[in-house]
């Protein structure tokens, strides 16, 4: 199983960077940032950074959008960034929660990411792409680019594109029974397709936090550093709700009971521990869709997502023990779950 860091781009970029270095000497092979223009600093230009000062990292958003920046533009950036230092970024997209929403516009339809990813991921191996009636093609990448593109997902229709058409699939929550069934849909609509499951690489991102006994007050504590993402994962799932309605049986209870009792979300707490908003996140989602207690219960967890046939983890790490976090996965998680 390969793993990755997520983190915001918060100044300094280098602190950014340095973090990133770290998960680098303890075995994460994946740098990932969120994308979204008005809350943080612009990731790509921190990639730069990221990729002279690492040695094999790889690096994308997670995730960018196809409203924020046009798709050439998009395709360009990743392709530069390849140019200069090997075939190490990838293409994490989806709607644009935050990202269009703290701008006042709508999330991306599922329409629209279709066909971003098919001009971003053509333009970013050198391949022509049709721009709406212009066809490009950048003529300075030399063969052998490579920009593989990973979708965001969680509703049924978007699981099903996943598997037709992306290179991977990003589910943003470690809950067992959420994972077997979204991976199942995801394989399953790449064979319909004519695919190969195989080719469609799974990615569970969650927050994660190793404490150092499971005593209730350190529980507690950590409960309370990632109950923020309960909130984050709520938008994606009131828009469900409002799309599908309440147990219509197309999106799972498991997934959308919880957020009964949420009122509203303040954007400027995005992805933050301190988040006002999240108080309706109860612990037992806490604990379903992210990874706490101490090693050996992220040991277990992560070798039943293996089974399950997640690729990769990523570690949302957005807490008070952000190098405490990175340095006990490096120095026991993974290689215990990759033993």
């Amino acid at each position: 199983m390969d793993f990755g860091l997520v983190l915001q781009t918060d100044p300094p970029a280098s602190r950014v960077v340095s973090l990133m270095k770290r998960a680098e000497r303890n075995g994460f092979s994946y740098g990932w940032t969120f994308d979204s223009a008005v809350l943080w600093q612009e990731p790509f230009v921190i990639y730069s950074q990221i990729l002279a000062n690492t040695a094999k990292l790889t690096v994308g958003p997670m995730v960018t959008n196809p409203g924020t920046r046009t798709w050439e533009v998009t395709a360009s950036t990743f392709a530069t960034l390849n140019d200069m230092f090997g075939n190490r970024t990838v293409c994490g997209i989806g709607r644009g929660d935050s990202a269009m929403r703290v701008a006042g516009r709508k999330p991306n339809t599922l329409a629209r990411i279709s066909e971003a990813m098919k001009v971003i991921r053509a333009l970013g191996r050198g391949d022509e792409a049709d721009l709406g009636g212009t066809v490009v093609r950048f003529p300075w990448i030399r063969p052998g680019a490579e920009l593989p593109v990973w979708m965001a997902a969680y509703g049924p229709k978007a699981l099903k594109m996943t598997g037709e058409e992306a290179d991977g699939f990003i589910l943003q929550l470690s809950d067992l029974y959420l994972t077997e069934y979204m991976v199942k849909a995801v394989k399953d609509a790449a064979v319909a397709a004519g695919r190969d499951p195989s080719e469609v690489t799974i990615c569970v991102a969650a927050p994660a936090y190793v404490t150092a006994d499971d005593s209730p007050e350190a529980l507690a504590h950590a409960r309370d550093q990632c109950r923020w993402f309960g909130g984050m994962v709520g938008n994606h799932v009131a828009d469900l709700v409002a799309k599908y309605g309440e147990h219509s049986g197309q999106v799972p209870d498991e997934l959308t009971d919880y957020i009964k009792a949420r009122e509203g979300y303040d954007y400027s707490h995005h992805g933050r521990s301190d988040n006002p908003d999240t108080e309706f996140v109860p612990d037992e989602i806490v604990d379903r869709f992210c990874v706490i207690g101490p090693a050996e219960k992220h040991i277990e967890k992560l070798t039943a997502l293996r089974e399950l046939g997640v690729d990769q983890f990523a570690v949302y790490d957005m807490h008070d023990a952000q190098e405490a976090t990175i340095d006990a996965y490096g120095a026991t998680v993974i290689p215990a779950v990759n033993a």
